[in-house]
């Protein structure tokens, strides 16, 4: 029989405070929290003095790459990578070769899944078949074996296609992820169309693009019932259209990233690891993101992690590939930025990157006596410079890079068993 571990010393946030506890794990699941259990002959001690124990974090959005692009990303490091951010369930995003239109083609990437992730891994299907945007997939098919729908990396440019969709997939009790882009007002562009565009010759993307179809989808959602999560929104008018939609009591949630959040173009540089979709948009843009996400418009933070070869991100800005990778520094970026910068407190901190993920996406475990023991354990006071050739993710291109961040998972425990020590 498997011994019990006996994690004690940690601090935990109870009731707008950390407070020492102690955490018994039995059989992979919570079995007691208290301020004090002593050890037996039975249990595995685990010293945590000095460490913060959250409840395992949730991406609703990262790319994996596999099936179809493992010379970017593997299943296995990539779910090694969010292991070492302090990841405990990731949701992959489903532009794959193939892609996840079908139970067949699904079935490809959940055997992967079975095979290779050292953490839960939950895959989104698509919308359209082959996410052309046109035909929709069996929604009632795959929505039991998925964690929502998306056609992510390109919008559903069709109003009917997307009405379609959606009242098909609020049949299922499902998310919809939407990724909102209008691509006739991309005219070419690959940064945000602001000032420093201007200045330094590139071409423009402008806002409209995102909070067009943003507007859009609110109103279909509003329609058809279904369950709305808006991806990564980087602009002031798609906080305030999520915002306005609702108080009107429309099922609409959001994410955004530790990037929108943390730069602005500003701080942009001739370099790919800048390079994003949607872009670093301007300081009023991030300031309304920051305002959201305290005041509870943006639900979630999710990093997008999108790792591309060097070669693909080595093109400067106009001719590198958009994404950059993000799961290992997001907590970090977030604690820095964000709780350090007074801007969210540290309870906030945990809603929007473990707890408000697992009930939207209807999940177990975290930090709940009974529940699967997905638990990260951090050094709060630690600050690191991040640098990418340390990181157990494939991809290198980040605009955190040489950046000090505090906040140093020290280990990520996936139903009850470690799956990255620091």
């Amino acid at each position: 029989m498997e011994r019990k571990l006996l994690i004690f010393g940690a601090k935990l946030w109870i009731d707008g405070a950390l407070v020492k506890r102690d955490v018994l794990v039995s059989d992979g699941k919570i079995e007691h929290i208290a301020e004090r259990i002593d050890a037996t002959d039975d249990m595995v001690e685990f010293d945590a003095r000095g460490l913060v124990m959250l409840p395992g974090l949730v991406d609703m959005h990262v790319h994996l790459r596999e099936p179809g692009y493992s010379y970017k990303e593997t299943i296995r490091s990539g779910s090694m990578a969010s292991a070492a951010g302090g990841f405990t369930t990731v949701c992959t995003m489903p532009n794959l070769n193939p892609a996840p239109d079908s139970v067949e083609n699904l079935q490809v990437q959940l055997d992967l899944i079975e095979k290779e992730a050292v953490i839960e891994v939950l895959p989104y299907a698509t919308i359209t078949t082959a996410r052309k945007g046109e035909q929709t997939v069996d929604f009632a098919a795959l929505a039991p074996k998925v964690a929502g729908f998306s056609d992510d990396g390109t919008g559903v440019q069709s109003d009917e296609v997307m009405e379609k969709a959606m009242a098909e997939v609020a049949a299922t009790g499902k998310l919809l992820a939407a990724h909102c882009e209008v691509e006739s007002l991309l005219n070419g562009g690959y940064i945000h169309d602001g000032e420093w565009c201007a200045a330094h010759g590139h071409k423009g993307i402008c806002s409209e693009s995102e909070w067009a179809e943003v507007k859009r989808d609110i109103e279909i959602a509003e329609r058809t019932g279904c369950r709305l999560h808006v991806c990564h929104i980087s602009a002031k008018e798609s906080v305030e259209l999520i915002r306005e939609a609702k108080k009107r009591g429309v099922k609409v949630t959001c994410e955004t990233a530790p990037h929108y959040l943390a730069l602005c173009d500003e701080d942009l540089k001739e370099e790919g690891r800048f390079k994003m979709n949607p872009p670093l948009r301007g300081r009023a843009d991030m300031q309304a993101l920051r305002e959201g996400l305290a005041d509870g418009t943006i639900d979630v933070i999710a990093t997008d992690h999108a790792p591309h070869s060097a070669e693909e991100k080595g093109r400067g800005l106009a001719g590198s590939a958009m994404g950059v990778v993000g799961i290992e520094t997001s907590l970090a970026a977030v604690y820095t930025f964000m709780v350090a910068g007074g801007i969210i407190d540290f309870g906030r901190m945990i809603e929007v990157m473990a707890t408000t993920p697992r009930q939207l996406l209807g999940l177990k475990g975290g930090l709940v006596v009974g529940e699967r023991a997905d638990l990260t354990l951090v050094n709060f006071e630690k600050e690191f410079s991040v640098s990418p050739s340390e990181f157990l993710s494939c991809g290198r291109a980040t605009p955190f890079e040489g950046m000090r961040l505090r906040g140093e998972v020290v280990y990520t425990i996936a139903g009850g068993k470690v799956a990255f020590e620091k």
